[in-house]
């Protein structure tokens, strides 16, 4: 297993311009903060429906788990306080959500040392069966999402995550709010679309909403394979929840992420230095795999596939960087519009 404690790449040493950390928020401590208990169930990818093809690629099978304990009493009620405290730090609204807040770990020390614990990340690697890291960009660490201004609206319309592996925790109390419930498709992506081109919804007999035991508790997904979303509320009441991303060791898998969906919602002071170094990071662990493994007996164009698939997550950084960005995806469109994840 990797060090945990770093993972994959060190938190910067440097704060984006404007950002100045809380001075007056407790230190993170994994003795009082946590409480980690490991999920009960874990369903996989292949049980809603994905074939091997689908699956090879993915940086692990597991699909999501059962909700699990990660927070103490005091952790979730820190939590809380960190999280109404970064309310006013909102992102850019979007089609696919209102109210969300990104990049609170330049902010909070608490918030960035909970989302790169490593019991948290070692507990994570355990419930997905590979080694992980805390994801390489600090933006997809501590994500908040806060309820919209309209009662009745999703909280989140049903889509998949920008990246691979994230959890979602409800950091304001679940078990009280009138409706808002976490919710998760169970089907395919490709079923989502077809929903969505006929315009329609997930049926309620293909949904799965689940029971969460209070604030601080989590559900592990592989976010941007499993179609999900925080469902409206029934009437006006706090709900905010936090998914924190991870990254795979083996950058020899697909990268699942999709860096361009954030043009437009994140700070663009920070989202193009971190989408270069967590490219130039997948690259330098697959031309290092290359480095070691690469065979003689090669002729020059075996040899320059390999080299050409070593540096494909920074060739396509480096196009997604200088060409506009798509529509966000999600799967709540009119008919005939297409689906978001075309």
């Amino acid at each position: 297993m990797a060090d945990h404690a770093t993972g994959g790449l060190p938190f910067p040493e440097d704060r984006p311009p404007g950002y100045e950390w809380f001075d007056d928020e407790p230190a993170f401590d994994p003795d009082r903060h946590l409480d980690l208990r490991p999920p009960t169930e874990v369903v996989l990818l292949a049980d809603l429906g994905y074939d091997e093809s689908d699956i090879a690629p993915t940086a692990t099978p597991v699909a999501f788990s059962s909700p699990f304990r990660v927070l103490s009493d005091e952790g979730a009620a820190v939590l809380l306080d960190v999280a109404r405290r970064l309310r006013p730090y909102r992102a850019r609204a979007r089609e696919r959500i209102e109210n969300m807040v990104r990049g609170g770990c330049y902010r909070s020390r608490w918030l960035r040392d909970l989302c790169r614990s490593p019991e948290v990340t070692a507990a994570m690697a355990g419930v997905y069966g590979v080694d992980v890291a805390p994801h390489t960009m600090p933006l997809h660490l501590g994500h908040l999402n806060y309820e919209p201004t309209t009662v009745g609206e999703a909280v989140d319309k049903w889509h998949h995550d920008t990246l691979a592996l994230d959890y979602v925790m409800p950091v304001s109390d679940p078990t009280t709010l009138p409706g808002g419930r976490f919710e998760v498709f169970l089907g395919t992506k490709a079923e989502a679309a077809e929903l969505a081109a006929a315009g329609e919804r997930p049926p309620a007999d293909r949904t799965l909403a689940p029971d969460f035991g209070g604030p601080g508790w989590a559900i592990a997904l592989h976010g941007n394979m499993v179609v999900h979303r925080g469902g409206p509320l029934d009437e006006p009441a706090e709900r905010i929840t936090m998914v924190n991303g991870y990254v795979a060791m083996d950058r020899s898998r697909d990268d699942q992420s999709r860096a361009q969906d954030l043009v437009g919602v994140d700070d663009p002071a920070v989202l193009g230095a971190e989408w270069a170094r967590h490219a130039a990071w997948r690259g330098v662990g697959r031309l290092q795999s290359l480095v070691d493994s690469v065979p003689f007996g090669i002729d020059n164009a075996a040899a320059a596939d390999l080299l050409e698939d070593a540096v494909a997550d920074v060739r396509r950084a480096i196009d997604e960087m200088r060409s506009e960005p798509p529509p966000i995806e999600h799967y709540e469109r009119d008919p005939g519009s297409g689906s978001g994840d075309a």
